[in-house]
């Protein structure tokens, strides 16, 4: 057993008596195993955290940020060794596993840069007391990260909170802790105070309430489904503490009369099958205009059927397999499913290697609005596609649902961009191009897939609360 928790300056295994297994997704074989936190750790961590906050709260911030660009250097630096961490525990191929570490450095760098840019502000008074609004940050903070982008979902959370001054118990996916573990450390290597940032693993639910109840805690940041979103918020409501949640997603495409198919084709499957669809941005549903809809199956069916599945430590692999057994047999069943409602398999469908969690990148034509692909975020290598006649018809159907993460829509003409631009109930919305989530621009949810924002200039601001100073100076 060779993972160990950071709790109090120190690096330890947990005390609790529940062992946590780490499975290879590409072979189903066991990787390692360890204990979970026992509530003493737990209690440890965030004692740590009120120690740590005391003293991080009160460097500069020019400090601060320094201090993260370090890190951000150290992340880079160790990135093979971050990158075949992630690979091995959540299976994505190598290239996209370095890809992931060196966008978490950039959260870093990004994060440094905003540390500077938290202003007070001074107001105009009616008679003679100076006014002041001042940000100041929050306090200790708990933060929870699932397993499909181990560490860049991770270095968004912490760098913004340790840049607002804040400290932090993480508690990352007990399923992909050992590339987390690696972040914390060039964190602390880097210079944060080791009391401020603190690592703990283990069961899901119990970690959560203990963090979530424990008054020291004083806010929750969560990405993750909206069912365990909208639980930790309940949690989180009864003791009146802010939250942040990055939810689900199920975005719509839209691709309307006059695309260039060859040219955007290529972008949609690769889009569509990075991290083998497991990304709560991934384009998961598409709607095509009648006179496009058969050239578009055809060319999206062969992009996939040319997408190479395998190992993620192979050579030339495209797409590994998904994180584990139960993604697998969601997808394998959402599959089934929607063929038994009348969808039309172009390619893929069923599982080709044995071994891992592998499901190949699957296309279904002709899916009906009440398929349960339609209506619920397939998280996988599905892609559902049904054709529409109008804009409205198209609109209607990508706004239909309670996500609102992210929507995409190609088209050539300037005044229908705008339209979809505008009535697009997404946070993020591309017009002729699929971006990422990129440390500049902010990302939040609309409707059930999220409460606030993280990245960009709004990076920081819910970390932080807000004062008012009123002064008198002649008494």
């Amino acid at each position: 057993m060779s993972i160990k928790q950071h709790i109090g300056g120190k690096w330890r295994l947990g005390r609790g008596r529940e062992l946590q297994s780490i499975w290879n997704p590409a072979t189903g074989e066991l990787v390692d195993q360890y204990p979970s936190a026992s509530v003493e750790d737990l209690s440890d961590a965030v004692a740590s955290a009120v120690r740590g906050f005391s003293a991080w709260s009160q460097v500069s911030a020019w400090e601060r940020g320094r201090i993260l660009e370090r890190a951000a250097a150290n992340i880079r630096q160790r990135l093979e060794q971050i990158a075949e961490a992630i690979t091995e525990e959540q299976g994505k191929p190598l290239s996209e596993s370095r890809t992931e570490v060196e966008r978490a450095a950039d959260f870093f760098v990004w994060a440094a840069g905003e540390a500077v840019r938290i202003y007070d502000r001074c107001i105009p008074a009616r008679s003679g007391e100076d006014q002041r609004v001042c940000h100041v940050p929050v306090g200790p903070v708990c933060a929870f990260t699932p397993w499909n982008y181990p560490v860049v979902l991770v270095a968004k959370k912490i760098a913004a909170a340790l840049a607002a001054g804040c400290a932090c118990v993480l508690k990352p996916s007990e399923e992909t802790p050992t590339a987390p573990t690696l972040l914390v450390r060039a964190c602390i290597d880097a210079g944060v105070n080791a009391q401020a940032l603190n690592l703990v693993l283990g069961n899901p639910s119990e970690i959560s309430e203990f963090l979530i109840s424990h008054s020291d805690i004083r806010k929750v940041t969560f990405t993750g489904s909206i069912s365990v979103g909208k639980l930790l918020a309940n949690q989180a409501a009864a003791y009146v503490k802010p939250i942040t949640l990055e939810l689900g997603g199920h975005a719509p495409v839209i691709v309307m009369p006059g695309c260039d198919l060859e040219q955007i084709v290529p972008q949609i499957v690769s889009k569509k099958f990075h991290n083998a669809g497991q990304a709560c941005i991934s384009p998961s549903r598409f709607f095509v205009h009648v006179d496009l809809h058969e050239a578009f199956v055809d060319a999206f069916a062969r992009g996939a059927n040319q997408i190479v599945v395998g190992p993620g430590h192979d050579k030339g692999v495209q797409m590994g397999p998904l994180a584990n057994a139960r993604r697998r047999e969601s997808v394998s069943e959402m599959i089934r499913s929607s063929l038994d409602s009348g969808a039309i398999l172009q390619t893929g469908g069923s599982a080709e290697l044995s071994g891992g969690f592998f499901v190949p990148p699957t296309v279904l034509d002709n899916v009906p609005s009440n398929a349960v692909v339609m209506r619920d975020e397939p998280f996988g290598p599905v892609a559902p596609v049904s054709s529409f006649r109008s804009l409205d018809e198209a609109l209607t159907k990508a706004n239909c649902l309670e996500y609102g993460l992210a929507a995409y829509a190609f088209s050539p003409d300037p005044k229908t961009q705008d339209e979809i631009a505008r009535r697009l109930e997404a946070g993020i919305v591309g017009i002729n191009c699929l971006p990422a989530h990129l440390p500049e621009l902010p990302l939040g949810g609309w409707k059930e897939s999220g409460l606030g924002v993280e990245g960009g200039a709004e990076a920081t601001q819910s970390y932080l609360r807000t004062k008012t100073i009123c002064r008198r100076r002649d008494v």
